[in-house]
């Protein structure tokens, strides 16, 4: 790709109307590389979505698409100065992306809005842009020590603006009893329980594998005992099956679900349509998320709900409770210590010494 790498000289192509259907093959051809690595197909979706982004933005702001060679360094970092605002001496914030650029891109439909992007979908973006390389073979730009430099500093540029990174609300065990308690509501709250049980209690899963179980995956041992059986997963892709656990009030929610809606093959959680008919077809993963959401607003819980509240609710209550580490680790198959600590400590903090050090007399 002829790319000239002095990100200060970059010629900006003509912001003609940008026709996304004739990057879609491009587009393709990039997430397969993804497919034959054996990428879950959820994450394919994900990566071709940022793929498209970058294809569109490439074809604006150099006259290129993504090709068969490796992007320079330079072009990533002109997509950080492109996309992410800085704050300027007026007060004010800045960012590089053409006008006509910005417009074209949002008429396309590769933009929802004119403006700069979060921090965090930049980051995913060049996430994307890196494993797509690696599994080319090739050298990665994001691998560059002046992409890396640029992305802290304007990080902590941000956060020194009180602009910080947004995540879902933890499900802790408190949430959850209250969503629990709104699922009285006929057949949908018995599979709704059933649900947020075994995604909580099962490990914290993701929608994905959620969506993903069958009925044949899961089986009782005893009355207060099922267990279900993961394929492939986001972290392990081999396929290799393994079994987890779900006792107690999981287990029984379980049960009341394949009893009110009794099958023998097809997905475990699916569709319902008025009248309580059970449909075939299974949940898709916005369904997970809309179920959270109604389940937290009939709850009257205020935060910003998401299928991920229940990963991360598992972990910080496991936290709160001082479960070990490595026994959580065990049921939600995280791989990287660094992933699952945050929302670890901020449970295990809750219950800890450190944040009683002032007590009052009549405690003491």
């Amino acid at each position: 790709m002829n790319v000239m790498n002095n990100t200060h000289e970059i010629l900006v192509a003509d912001a003609k109307p940008l026709d996304l259907y004739s990057l879609a093959e491009t587009t393709a051809r990039a997430a397969q590389a993804f497919v034959a690595a054996g990428t879950a197909a959820n994450t394919v979706r994900s990566y071709r979505s940022a793929l498209a982004y970058w294809s569109a933005w490439l074809k604006l702001r150099y006259g290129q698409v993504l090709g068969d060679a490796a992007l320079p360094a330079a072009v990533a970092v002109q997509f950080v100065l492109d996309h992410l605002a800085r704050p300027l001496e007026d007060g004010t914030w800045n960012h590089l992306l053409p006008e006509a650029i910005d417009t074209a891109l949002v008429e396309a439909g590769a933009k929802s809005r004119l403006g700069a992007l979060a921090y965090s979908t930049v980051q995913h973006r060049l996430a994307v842009l890196g494993k797509w390389h690696r599994v080319k073979g090739w050298d990665s730009p994001t691998e560059s020590p002046a992409l890396k430099t640029l992305l802290r500093n304007a990080q902590k540029a941000q956060a020194r603006q009180g602009v910080t990174v947004r995540k879902k609300t933890a499900m802790a065990l408190e949430p959850l009893q209250a969503m629990l308690a709104t699922c009285a509501d006929g057949l949908r709250g018995t599979r709704d329980r059933a649900l947020l049980l075994l995604a909580w209690s099962g490990g914290g899963r993701r929608r994905s594998e959620v969506i993903g179980l069958q009925v044949g995956d899961v089986r009782r041992l005893d009355a207060d005992t099922w267990v279900y059986s993961l394929a492939a997963t986001k972290t392990d892709t081999a396929g290799t099956r393994r079994e987890k656990p779900l006792r107690g009030p999981a287990a029984h929610a379980l049960a009341a679900w394949l009893a009110a809606a009794p099958a023998t093959t097809g997905p475990l959680f699916r569709r319902l349509y008025r009248g309580d008919k059970v449909a075939s077809q299974g949940l898709g993963g916005d369904q997970v998320a809309r179920i959270v959401k109604r389940r937290a607003q009939l709850a009257g819980l205020e935060g910003d709900w998401a299928a991920h509240s229940l990963r991360s609710g598992f972990v910080t209550e496991a936290g709160r409770q001082g479960v070990p580490l490595g026994e959580v680790m065990a049921m939600t198959e995280h791989r990287s210590v660094a992933t699952v600590m945050g929302y670890f400590q901020a449970g295990s903090l809750l219950n800890s010494t450190a944040t009683q050090l002032l007590k009052s007399k009549d405690e003491e």
